[in-house]
């Protein structure tokens, strides 16, 4: 797929399809639920592929492109601004900002408990070698915006590299 093709590139449309009060053997559901093909799966990686590279090629000028294209938002900045940061917290109610302080909380604990030690060994007299987990200095995060508000996307993202201890 050319790097047109790729820019160009939209995913089959999503359907639904409700069971809802159905009962069908595991056979049936199969023959029910729509599975991609491998072409697609194939052209798909291309396509990803291929904007990775333009984003590294022409930085965050593209990734304001695609922003633009695929979330329908002009992006004046990738960094949220800490004052709207604030406000955003400000503007939540006191049970929802409980509930997401639960989640943190839950995350945090954890993506702390998968973390790695340090290991050391002594291969021979005083040639040690050791394995060591080191985060990397910071991350970017994609949150999908939209129609729909998913905060968990939010949480799943961000606290397990703040667990890493990314800054």
């Amino acid at each position: 797929m050319s790097t047109e093709a790729a820019e160009n590139y939209r995913a089959p449309r999503l359907s639904t399809l409700d069971l809802r009060g159905t009962h069908h053997t595991y056979a049936e559901l199969r023959s029910l639920m729509p599975r991609q093909n491998s072409e697609y799966v194939g052209n798909a990686q291309q396509a990803v592929d291929e904007i990775i590279a333009s984003v590294r090629g022409r930085g965050a000028d593209y990734v304001k492109e695609l922003s633009q294209r695929f979330d329908g938002v002009e992006q004046g900045a990738l960094r949220v601004p800490p004052e709207a940061m604030k406000d955003a917290v400000d503007s939540i109610s006191p049970e929802l900002k409980a509930a997401l302080e639960v989640s943190i909380e839950r995350n945090r604990a954890f993506a702390a408990a998968q973390k790695p030690g340090e290991t050391s060994i002594e291969v021979a007299p005083g040639a040690h070698l050791i394995n060591r987990w080191t985060p990397v200095r910071r991350v970017g995060v994609y949150v999908p915006g939209g129609l729909a508000v998913y905060p968990s996307s939010v949480i799943m993202n961000t606290v397990p590299a703040q667990a890493a201890g990314v800054e």
